[in-house]
């Protein structure tokens, strides 16, 4: 799509411009401006996609009694994977997820996974790292479950709704929406991450 100097046509995004040596105007940011009507819903979605992700992380951490039983969380010695990856009962991956269930990687791997994710979105930061981790993390869930299948191994139904747009397709959607439209900027520490030097010199950081 191309981008004009006159974005005053749309009153959705707010591009800056800086004049070259030639007089021309060039882009030098653009993004969704706050004050717009799309920016604060994307905000408020961005902080309750975070939050799901936080709060996963410190019910399997702490135990808190909901998804996570009282005195089964991971400081408690109780594996975040086990139960989910070893119940896995359809699907392609059965085995391999099999095998993965309990595994100190996979506990590490996954409580990082949801620890950094959760934070990124709550306080609009790495949006696209974060992104990009939470899809894999998604993509792995939706293949543990699988969706397609309409029958579990020992015959029963999955009760599927959706052989593909289930839940983790939705999240993982929403997640590079967030990320693409730098939802970070609104409501969040998006504009002050973004300065940083390192952050401006890889833009995948952002």
């Amino acid at each position: 799509m191309a981008v004009h100097p006159h974005s005053h046509r749309n009153p959705g995004f707010h591009l800056p411009f800086r004049p070259n040596r030639t007089g021309s105007p060039v882009v030098v940011s653009a993004g969704l401006d706050a004050h717009t009507a799309g920016a604060r819903p994307l905000a408020s979605l961005r902080m309750l996609t975070g939050f799901v992700f936080l709060w996963a992380f410190l019910d399997k951490t702490f135990g808190l009694g909901y998804a996570t039983a009282l005195g089964r969380g991971w400081i408690d010695g109780g594996s975040p994977t086990k139960g989910f990856l070893g119940a896995v009962a359809a699907g392609p991956m059965r085995s391999t997820f099999h095998a993965w269930a309990g595994a100190p990687w996979a506990d590490w791997l996954f409580m990082l996974g949801l620890l950094g994710i959760g934070v990124a979105f709550t306080t609009g930061v790495a949006l696209r790292p974060a992104a990009a981790a939470g899809t894999a993390m998604l993509a792995l869930m939706w293949l543990a479950e699988w969706p397609p299948a309409r029958h579990l191994a020992d015959g029963s139904p999955t009760m599927s709704t959706n052989p593909f747009a289930d839940y983790h397709v939705i999240y993982a959607a929403a997640l590079i929406a967030m990320a693409a439209a730098g939802a970070g900027a609104t409501w969040g520490l998006g504009r002050l991450w973004a300065r940083l030097p390192i952050v401006r010199d890889h833009t995948w950081l952002r």
